[in-house]
């Protein structure tokens, strides 16, 4: 008999027009693909290029680690990296976006609804970064038997959410609420605030969560 295939995951980390100065898109994508290799799966690293998802099908996990990045005349190219996008979650292809992720591809029309929310520039930021106790939520498999969230990193504040996203983190700001992580509607997407850089992932449980995310996404056990 034959091994089994392990499940596989495609990271795509920007660069370019969506890479920024603020974030090293090539380190936390090298520390999330190693966590998704101890989480048991085949893991490719692909910079964003157009033709990037070439080869991307249902099966694959596509994790985005992107971030906003300049903007250019160019929109055309990058269209079709767009739709291949649309084209994945519609599909049923599984989704988990990262941190800046929820400041990329603001030139999609789509990719808001894919993600169930958000960054808006002039509304949308972060405390400076800082050692947090995130609040979990439990009652979802993501989070039951995580334990204490405890994260040097950014805070995201005032995203946008939809309405009927499966909150399950969140932080306190300003005497309000502040999702971080959720379950898009429909269930194929996760949303992940944390993740600013590698120190993130140096918090046990933090890196738990992403293991989760990605397991959970590709219907396997997440424990």
């Amino acid at each position: 008999m034959s091994p089994a295939v392990p499940p596989r995951a495609l990271v795509l980390a920007g660069r370019g027009r969506y890479g920024d100065p603020w974030h090293d898109h090539a380190a936390t994508s090298h520390r999330v693909a190693l966590e998704l290799t101890a989480a048991g799966l085949d893991v490719d690293v692909r910079s964003t290029f157009p033709d990037a998802l070439t080869g991307l099908t249902p099966a694959h996990l596509l994790v985005v680690n992107a971030g906003r990045g300049t903007a250019d005349d160019d929109d055309a190219t990058w269209l079709p990296l767009h739709e291949r996008v649309r084209d994945h979650a519609a599909a049923g292809g599984p989704v988990l976006a990262l941190h800046q992720a929820a400041n990329t591809f603001g030139d999609s029309p789509w990719w808001e609804h894919v993600v169930g929310g958000r960054w808006v520039e002039g509304t949308s930021w972060h405390p400076p970064q800082s050692v947090t106790a995130f609040d979990v939520r439990t009652g979802h498999p993501l989070t039951d038997g995580l334990g204490p969230l405890v994260v040097d990193d950014e805070r995201y504040t005032d995203l946008v959410v939809a309405p009927d996203a499966h909150v399950l983190v969140t932080h306190e700001e300003g005497g309000a609420t502040h999702p971080v992580v959720w379950v898009a509607p429909g269930g194929r997407a996760v949303y992940d605030a944390l993740g600013h850089d590698v120190g993130s992932y140096g918090s046990a449980a933090r890196a738990a969560l992403l293991r989760r995310e990605a397991r959970w996404l590709l219907g396997l056990p997440v424990a």
